[in-house]
């Protein structure tokens, strides 16, 4: 299994248009040590580092096939920087624009995309998540849509995937436990959410070769937010920023609780300070893992 971090970032990614705080313009114009760094992680860093809106592509090397997770709205951009194949299939987490609207993409470039999600219906949104990328896209006739129930496996790409529910209000968002079964591999995707996953889909995203957590912002930028910090530890420092997504302290603590071997933290908003944004274990795009 060799896993590639396409998009890293939060909803705006980093550095995100017109502004110019500082980790905007580091990551346009990254020092010499930042460049260092970013070289032994495998990228780079001509034109800058960058995170664009979440996305991974997982290749099964048994098969020879692509597996995708999410849309990107960057999609096109992202495939042409990295020059991986185009995906054998998707998986949609949640409906936000992000995670969902490089969907779009699939027009003329795909004789046929499987694309699966989630089947429970979502009390907001009166809908699956598979039913909402159907509406949503029902002008695309080369993409089928599956619905899966979250905790029963299916088999996608000659992988063997289990979505799991996660925290995500007020909408319903999945993280997904991706297996090869010849080699046992795992790959564990929080999904967006905050640090209050249940127990159940924790114990499935449990153990991992390698993690990627969402981890949006630093611990004190909750004071900025209208609905502060929760799920504090022991030291009184939020783990969740407002109610949706976890700080970079939850994201860390997050990895530990699953137990994984290795770890990323993704969908990283610029918000981070710049003497922090772009610690080692957080994603950066480009990023490959073999395991």
């Amino acid at each position: 299994m060799e896993v590639t971090l396409l998009g890293t970032g939060d909803t705006t990614g980093t550095p995100t248009v017109q502004c110019d705080c500082d980790t905007c313009e580091r990551a346009r114009d990254p020092d010499e040590e930042l460049r260092a760094r970013v070289r032994e992680r495998g990228i780079d860093p001509t034109g800058g580092v960058e995170r664009s809106r979440f996305s991974v592509a997982v290749s099964n090397d048994d098969t020879g096939e692509f597996l995708l997770i999410d849309l990107s709205p960057d999609f096109r951009h992202q495939f042409l920087r990295e020059s991986v194949p185009l995906p054998d299939a998707a998986i949609i987490t949640h409906v936000h624009f992000d995670h969902l609207d490089g969907l779009g993409n699939a027009y003329r470039l795909f004789d046929e995309l499987p694309v699966h999600a989630a089947d429970e219906t979502d009390p907001v949104t009166g809908e699956s998540v598979a039913q909402g990328v159907r509406s949503r896209y029902d002008y695309l006739d080369t993409v089928s849509v599956h619905a899966q129930t979250p905790f029963e496996p299916f088999t996608v790409a000659g992988f063997e995937v289990t979505l799991v529910p996660v925290t995500h209000p007020p909408l319903l968002c999945y993280g997904l436990r991706i297996e090869e079964p010849q080699t046992g591999a795992v790959l564990s995707i929080s999904g967006d959410t905050c640090y209050d996953v249940p127990d159940r889909s924790k114990s499935v995203l449990t153990g991992a070769d390698l993690a990627l957590v969402e981890g949006i912002v630093h611990p004190e930028a909750c004071e900025y937010h209208p609905k502060g910090g929760t799920h504090h530890d022991k030291d009184g420092v939020p783990r969740t920023f407002g109610t949706k997504h976890m700080t970079l302290l939850g994201a860390r603590d997050f990895a530990k609780d699953i137990a994984a071997d290795d770890y990323r933290i993704v969908h990283t908003g610029h918000y981070v300070p710049a003497d922090r944004a772009f610690a080692d274990d957080i994603g950066l795009d480009g990023e490959r893992f073999t395991l």
